[in-house]
C-alpha cells in the first residue's frame, strides 16, 4: 500500500515536471518562431506593418508617404530604433488574415475593436474613440432612424465594423434589413458614390467623416449608429506579447508627452472650419478663377521652395482670388498686402495680380525664415498666423503660452492663447498690445482646409465610373445581405 502511494506520488511529480517542461518548450517555440517578437524585431532592424489606403491611415502626399496611422507607426519604429516597412492590404479581411498568420508585426489601420476581430487578433490599448455615422446625400430626405434604411440602397465595406453592426442590427431588431457589402471598396469610394447619387447610404467612422466631408459637399451625416467604439492596433494572438507591451508603453508615452494630441491636431484639428456651402463655393471658384493664376502660383512657389497650393490657399482666404479686392482697413489686392508690406517687398501696384502674388509669397517665405527654429508643420502654421495678424502679435501670444506652461513652438498650444490678445488682462502684459486673436486661428484653420481641397482636386480622377464599367457591382466584388425572413 505504501509502495503504491510512493509510486503514485512519483508519477504525479514526473507528470508535473513534464507539463512544466512542455510549457517552457512551447513558450520558447512561440518566442523563437515569432519573427515579430520585440527581440526579433530589434534584432532584424525592421518593423513590418500592414495598413490600408484612406485619408486617416496611409496615402501618398505629393512625393512622400503620409497619414495619421502611418505617422504613428513611423514614430513607433523610431521608438524601437528600427526602420519601418509598410504593406497596404487589398481588403480588410486580407489585413486581419496577415496579422493573424504572423506575416506582419501589426496592423496600424484605424481598426475598431469588434467582437469578431478579437476572436482572431489581440489589440493594444485604444488611442481614439469614434462613432459610426450614416451618410446620405443632402438633396434627399434626411433619414431620422434606422428603420429608414429599408427605403434605400445601403452599401458598406465587407468585413468592416459597419458590416458587423448591420448584422447585429438585423439579428436583434430588423430581420427585414438588407444591404450590400463591397470587398474592394474603401470608405472614400462609398462616400463618393453617395455624392454622385449612385447609392443612398453608407456608413463611416466619425474620424473618417471629418477627413472626407469637405471633399464631398453634397453629403452629410444623418445620425450616429450604435455606441462609440475604440480604435487600436492589432497583433497576432499567438504572440509572446513582448511587442504589444512595447506598443502599450509607446502609446502611454505619446499621451503623457502630448505628442498624440499634437498628431490629432495635425490631421483633424482644422477639419470642422469649412461647411458644405463654403466647400461648394471654394470648388466653384477654383474652377472659375484659379486656372488664370495657377502657373504664376506654381513658378513663384518654386522660387521660395513652397507648395503652390499653399500659396493659392492663402490667396483664396485673402481675396477669393480677386485681384482688385480691398478691405475697409486699406489692404488690397489678391494677396491683400498692406502698404508697409508692399513697400518692403518691392510691390509698386498692389492691384497687379503678378506683383501681389510675388510680393505676398516672398513675404510669407520671409516669415517662415523668422520661425526656422520651429519644426514643421507647426512652423508653416505659425507663419500663416503671422501673415494674418503680424509677427509681433504672434510673439506676444508665444510669451503668453510660455507663461501658462504651454509650448510656444506648437500650434495646438499657440492657437489656444492667440484669442487672449483680445483680453485686457493679457494684452496689457504684451509688447504689441491688443489684437483680434481669434482671427488668425480661424485664418490658419481655413487655409489648411483650402490646401487639403486643392491637394484633393489635384489628384487624378478615380478609374471607376458607372459610365465606364456599366456598374460598380460585379459578382466577384460584392455580396447582397438578404433579410433574415428570406434566409432558409
Amino acid at each position: 500500500m505504501l509502495n503504491q502511494k510512493i509510486s503514485e506520488q512519483q508519477w504525479a511529480a514526473k507528470l508535473f515536471l513534464a507539463v512544466c517542461l512542455l510549457c517552457v518548450v512551447l513558450a520558447l517555440a512561440i518566442t523563437s518562431g515569432n519573427p515579430h517578437s520585440y527581440e526579433n524585431v530589434v534584432k532584424e532592424g525592421t518593423l513590418k506593418v500592414i495598413t490600408r489606403n484612406s485619408p486617416t491611415t496611409y496615402y501618398q502626399d505629393r512625393d512622400q508617404e503620409s497619414g495619421f496611422e502611418f505617422e504613428l507607426a513611423q514614430l513607433f519604429a523610431q521608438y524601437l530604433g528600427v526602420k519601418l516597412e509598410v504593406e497596404v492590404a487589398d481588403s480588410l479581411d486580407d489585413l486581419i488574415t496577415k496579422v493573424e498568420s504572423g506575416e506582419v508585426a501589426l496592423a496600424a489601420a484605424g481598426l475598431t475593436k469588434t467582437e469578431d476581430r478579437q476572436l482572431r487578433v489581440q489589440f493594444a490599448d485604444a488611442y481614439m474613440d469614434v462613432t459610426q455615422k450614416l451618410v446620405y446625400r443632402l438633396d434627399r430626405k434626411r433619414p431620422k432612424g434606422v428603420e429608414e434604411l429599408l427605403n434605400g440602397k445601403l452599401v458598406v465595406t465587407a468585413h468592416s465594423s459597419h458590416a458587423h453592426y448591420l448584422r447585429k442590427l438585423q439579428r436583434d431588431l430588423m430581420p427585414q434589413l438588407t444591404w450590400i457589402e463591397r470587398e474592394d471598396a474603401e470608405v472614400s469610394e462609398l462616400v463618393e458614390m453617395v455624392e454622385r447619387g449612385e447609392i443612398d447610404f453608407t456608413m463611416i467612422d466619425s474620424n473618417e467623416f471629418e477627413a472626407l466631408a469637405g471633399f464631398y459637399p453634397n453629403v452629410a451625416a444623418a445620425f450616429d449608429m450604435g455606441q462609440p467604439q475604440e480604435l487600436a492596433w492589432a497583433f497576432a494572438r499567438y504572440s509572446d506579447n513582448s511587442l504589444i507591451q512595447e506598443a502599450r508603453n509607446f502609446f502611454q508615452l505619446m499621451k503623457e508627452s502630448g505628442l498624440l494630441s499634437q498628431l490629432e491636431e495635425r490631421y483633424y484639428g482644422h477639419l470642422s472650419h469649412i461647411d458644405n456651402v463654403g466647400t461648394l463655393t471654394f470648388l466653384r471658384q477654383a474652377d472659375e478663377r484659379l486656372e488664370k493664376y495657377q502657373d504664376l502660383f506654381t513658378s513663384t512657389a518654386e522660387e521660395h521652395d513652397l507648395d503652390w497650393r499653399l500659396l493659392a490657399a492663402i490667396g483664396y482666404q485673402e481675396s477669393h482670388w480677386r485681384p482688385k479686392a480691398k478691405s475697409r482697413t486699406g489692404v488690397r489686392g489678391l494677396m491683400m498686402l498692406t502698404r508697409t508690406t508692399a513697400k518692403e517687398m518691392g510691390v509698386t501696384n498692389r492691384l497687379d495680380p503678378t506683383q501681389s502674388i510675388k510680393g505676398g509669397s516672398a513675404y510669407f517665405a520671409k516669415l517662415k525664415k523668422r520661425f526656422d527654429h520651429i519644426a514643421e508643420p507647426d512652423r508653416t502654421w505659425i507663419a500663416l498666423a503671422a501673415y494674418n495678424v503680424g509677427p509681433g502679435h504672434v510673439r506676444d501670444a508665444q510669451k503668453i503660452t510660455e507663461m501658462q506652461g504651454g509650448d510656444p513652438h506648437r500650434w495646438m498650444d499657440l492657437k489656444e492663447r492667440l484669442p487672449l490678445l483680445a483680453q485686457k488682462k493679457w494684452h496689457k502684459k504684451t509688447q504689441y498690445g491688443y489684437a483680434r486673436g481669434h482671427e488668425p486661428v480661424t485664418y490658419v484653420q481655413n487655409i489648411r482646409r483650402f490646401y487639403d481641397l486643392l491637394v484633393w482636386r489635384d489628384q487624378p480622377e478615380p478609374s471607376y465610373t458607372m459610365a465606364e464599367s456599366g456598374s460598380l457591382f460585379t459578382a466577384s466584388n460584392y455580396k447582397t445581405i438578404k433579410p433574415l425572413t428570406e434566409v432558409n
